[in-house]
């Protein structure tokens, strides 16, 4: 058995889904790679005392707020403070790209909400999670790089007043399992979409959308269901 056959193997196990690697990379590459990754697992070792991933130059904050699966990956620059009511949660094999900003409370007047997030879900590169009025996301979703959300809303209805001094309003996000969100696409607080979905690069998404369906645009519309 070839030596790529066992590393094949070896990633399967702890993706807990069938994984091979394409035999045209360099050797060179792979062995540059697999000490990279070893470094990673022996920092996320030390970090959540699980199998994780973690790059260099990760700043996590409120470390005991994040609760993880196995198989997490975060990649390298990524900035995330939990500081919240209900933490951050994330579920098994769940990358997070490099230079994504996670912050789950945007005052310390009024502690956020704060994140969960299912199983096999990739967070690309350059996110911005807003987590302040909770934001959900299921199982197998994947997202493109510079996505960003906002789970909360300025007020700013009355004239007699700044509108920092206004306040903010919380809905949340929702986004259901198995979606596919393009690159630079904005979810903003009370978005909810369901399962199965695919959102264009560069949408703007409030309000509420059924399973299975495609949208896009600014602001968000139905383009179309999957199925047609």
């Amino acid at each position: 058995m070839s030596w790529i056959s066992l590393l094949n193997k070896l990633v399967t196990r702890l993706k807990k889904e069938p994984f091979g690697f394409d035999n045209r990379i360099p050797i060179s590459y792979l062995i540059r790679t697999l000490v990279h990754e070893g470094l990673s697992l022996v920092r996320g070792f030390l970090y959540f005392k699980k199998n994780a991933f973690v790059d260099s130059n990760v700043i996590l904050k409120c470390k005991k707020q994040i609760h993880i699966s196995s198989g997490l990956r975060i990649s390298r620059c990524c900035y995330i403070d939990a500081l919240s009511v209900d933490g951050i949660r994330l579920g098994q094999n769940v990358s997070i790209g490099k230079y994504t900003t996670i912050e789950c409370t945007g005052t310390l007047i009024n502690l956020g909400i704060g994140l969960k997030v299912g199983d096999n879900v990739g967070l690309g590169s350059h996110g911005f999670w807003g987590c302040a009025g909770g934001i959900e996301v299921g199982n197998d979703t994947i997202f493109g790089n510079y996505v960003s959300l906002h789970s909360e809303n300025h007020n700013f209805k009355r004239l007699d007043d700044l509108i920092r001094r206004q306040g903010v309003s919380r809905q949340g996000i929702k986004i259901g399992s198995n979606c596919w969100i393009g690159a630079k696409v904005t979810i903003l607080d009370g978005a909810v979409i369901g399962n199965g979905c695919v959102v264009a690069a560069g949408a703007v998404v409030r309000g509420h959308f059924p399973d299975n369906c495609v949208l896009g645009g600014v602001p968000a519309r139905i383009l179309k269901m999957r199925y047609e």
